[in-house]
């Protein structure tokens, strides 16, 4: 997909700030940087820190928050391949390959859907602006807390369940892996049908109020969210799948799930019912997320 020249200035101003965290990440990851008995996740945890940090930096000169949006899907590529490469000696190659390849298809699709569909620097997410307006001055320390720092720190709890999957010296490939395989199969598919579903109707210029209603969006309001939350349940039964005493990575999916549940889709539902005039009934229609078993296997 070609850019415009518009677009061109926003995405060098991306590459640039994703090119510096990178760099960033890869000195301090060097031997020596950081203490070495530190654990893995200590150390990514830094480093996935600082890094954000640094987006925030170009985030703040450009004056678009916008910046830091790809970094959800971005980050955990890269959390994933270092925590390959600190792996134990005995660890599953199988799961590992697995899990890496699973990764790295719901990062490289979910960054594709931001490219796609990001305009340059005259564009910044609805939500970041009306943050800024309702916190005027404070809106910078704001961003750099709840915009940057809150999701990197989702992301990171999320991504504990990489740690036991990638590079612990746990069980063989059992039936977890199985379970984990397909959930995360299912999720990225789900996602990924959603959002091509949703970009279709967002580029095909509906009339003002208009609500998707069809495909994927028939059955769940937010169908690109549940395949999302899916995503990171998998991921956790990986972790299991490599031992039953990596339970305490249940935090990440259930993390990430509140964070849907509680603050992404409450603000869109409220968006969509200011915006669309019969977005009340659709709600009454359509469940927020999983759907009507009877919905999707109606009977003949």
């Amino acid at each position: 997909m070609p850019l415009s020249p518009k677009q061109r200035p926003g995405f060098i101003w991306v590459l640039l700030a994703y090119l510096a965290a990178g760099i960033v990440s890869v000195l301090l990851g060097r031997p020596g940087i950081l203490p070495e008995e530190w654990h893995p996740l200590l150390v990514v945890l830094v480093i996935d820190v600082i890094a954000t940090a640094v987006i925030f930096l170009f985030s703040l000169l450009r004056s678009n928050s916008s910046i830091y949006d790809a970094y959800w899907s971005v980050a955990p590529i890269a959390i994933a391949g270092y925590l390959i490469g600190h792996a134990e000696v005995d660890a599953n190659m199988v799961r590992q390959l697995l899990v890496f390849a699973l990764v790295s298809i719901w990062g490289g699709r979910l960054t594709f859907n931001w490219w796609r569909q990001w305009t340059g620097m005259a564009h910044e997410d609805w939500r970041y602006v009306q943050l800024k307006q309702q916190t005027g001055k404070a809106y910078w320390l704001v961003s750099f807390l709840g915009i940057h720092q809150f999701p990197t720190m989702l992301v990171f709890l999320g991504c504990m369940s990489l740690y036991p999957a990638l590079s612990s010296a746990g069980n063989g490939f059992n039936v977890l892996d199985v379970l984990g395989l397909l959930v995360c199969a299912v999720a990225i598919w789900t996602e990924a049908t959603a959002d091509k579903q949703l970009y279709r109707f967002v580029t095909s210029k509906p009339a003002p109020g208009s609500i998707l209603n069809s495909g994927l969006w028939r059955h769940s309001r937010h169908p690109n969210y549940l395949g999302e939350i899916m995503f990171w349940w998998g991921l956790f039964f990986f972790a299991l799948a490599s031992g039953w005493q990596y339970w305490w990575c249940i935090v990440g999916p259930i993390s990430i799930n509140m964070l849907f549940v509680f603050i992404s889709i409450p603000m869109h539902e409220k968006r969509s019912l200011a915006r669309r005039p019969n977005y009340a009934e659709h709600i009454k229609q359509v469940p927020k997320l999983v759907p009507r078993l009877r919905a999707l296997w109606p009977a003949k």
